[in-house]
């Protein structure tokens, strides 16, 4: 099979136990020059229809995508670069402030491709690196449990809180900030645009109160009743698992909705940076950015896209209640080690009710 997935190995990435699945893609041609390198954060098996419509348009291109966590993408690219060695052609990842640090650090290099000149601006910065999904925080819920509705609004979350039914009593969700990194950053946002956050917080601990390091612990739980509730959940994961789970509902909180999204680059240090730019350029484009809406369930950045999933739809029925994290410098603040150590130390506070 010409476009079977040929999984080359697992293997160490870094020095610590952590691994990345390697996958190669052949040239649909039959040809072994031209090679594009990717580094991602998104799972292999939701990349494969990406890679099969990017190589249809250019089928002498062979692929090899290496599935890696955000940490250890920067980790590479820094590690590699400095070694003068050629790193990944093209870099995706759902960790906006590594992927702006790259690119303000000098690890990115800046693009020329027809699609950026019509991109958002909140989306793109000095042509190196590009907002290309558009992917809410919101509140999963057990429908069965929930039959007039869940809470609407983080104060209508506190007052259920403080008033939650017996039975459902430690079946509350949300990350493990300390190791989710959009768990982290969805939290960072909430402190800036809602005071309370850690009334709430201390009211969800005192209602027993789990913590998970992914999205899909949460929303698994969810589904099946074990959680009634999951806070600040990746709204694209939760909306594409519950077309499949009947029992499981999704909310955007009407006093705000924190909207993050996944960056790409290429790479300063890219070893094919013509192939890197070809992908993006795919993936910025009508096909790409339609891909990642209807078949990946990842909601569209694109103006050229209007569909149900679509940035330009979510923003055309909630407005300003979205409030998109722009890919700009100004993430690099959620970097910041004084700061990360304050807000780490203020949740552990919340959650043990100090």
């Amino acid at each position: 099979m010409a476009r079977a997935l040929l999984v080359l190995s697992f293997c160490a990435v870094l020095s610590g136990p952590a691994a990345a699945e390697v996958a190669g893609f052949p040239a649909r041609d039959g040809s072994r020059g031209e090679e594009l390198v990717i580094y991602s954060t998104l799972d292999t098996p939701l990349a494969e229809p990406l890679i099969a419509a990017f190589q249809a348009g250019h089928p002498d291109i062979a692929v090899r995508y290496e599935d890696l966590l955000a940490g250890e993408i920067a980790a590479r690219v820094i590690d590699e670069t400095r070694a003068g060695k050629p790193t990944a052609d093209f870099v995706f990842s759902s960790a906006m402030d590594m992927q702006l640090k790259l690119a303000n650090d000098g690890y990115a290099q800046a693009v020329d491709v027809p699609e950026a000149r019509g991109w958002p601006a909140w989306a793109a910065w000095q042509d190196t690196a590009f907002a290309l999904t558009f992917e809410p925080a919101v509140l999963v819920y057990h429908k069965p449990s929930f039959p007039d509705g869940p809470p609407q609004s983080r104060l209508e979350l506190m007052d259920w809180l403080r008033h939650v039914p017996q039975e459902m009593r430690g079946r509350i969700g949300s990350y493990d900030i300390e190791r989710s990194a959009v768990g982290y950053l969805f939290l960072a946002r909430d402190a800036e645009h809602f005071p309370d956050i850690w009334s709430l917080l201390s009211g969800m601990a005192e209602a027993g109160l789990q913590t998970f390091p992914t999205s899909q612990d949460i929303i698994d739980r969810v589904a099946d009743g074990r959680l009634v509730l999951g806070y600040n959940i990746l709204g694209s994961y939760a909306a594409d698992r519950a077309l499949h789970a009947p029992d499981l509902g999704l909310v955007l909180l009407k006093d705000f909705t924190v909207v993050v999204s996944r960056v790409a680059l290429v790479p300063r240090a890219a070893g094919n940076a013509g192939a890197g730019r070809a992908f993006l350029g795919f993936l910025m484009g009508q096909e790409g950015q339609t891909l990642l809406s209807e078949r990946l369930r990842l909601p569209a950045v694109s103006l050229r896209v209007s569909g149900a999933n679509s940035a330009q739809a979510m923003q055309a029925a909630l407005g300003d209640q979205l409030r998109p994290v722009a890919v700009s410098p100004g993430v690099l603040v959620y970097l910041d080690q004084a700061k990360r150590r304050r807000l780490i130390r203020l949740w552990h506070e919340a959650l043990q009710g100090e």
